[in-house]
């Protein structure tokens, strides 16, 4: 049979079976780590804000939801 030795097959199975899983896993890895990170970005915006009024105050005046006016108004108001 020209020297081919069937342990030789045993080996390329475990090592497909060990190469296939840890494809796997890294898929796996990767779409925890895609779904974190897009679910991250509203909760730790909103957890900063909830701690700080006036930094929302800040970002919506940012955003443009008040004007200047609105925000002194308000800003003084927490001031209270």
């Amino acid at each position: 049979m020209m020297g081919f030795n069937w342990g030789g097959a045993w080996v390329g199975l475990w090592f497909m079976a060990i190469f296939g899983l840890a494809v796997l896993a890294g898929v796996i890895l990767l779409v925890a780590w895609a779904v974190r990170a897009a679910g991250a970005g509203g909760s730790k915006r909103g957890a900063s804000a909830a701690g700080n009024p006036l930094t929302e105050l800040q970002l919506r005046l940012a955003r443009g939801e008040i004007t200047p006016d609105e925000f002194e108004e308000l800003r003084a108001h927490l001031r209270e």
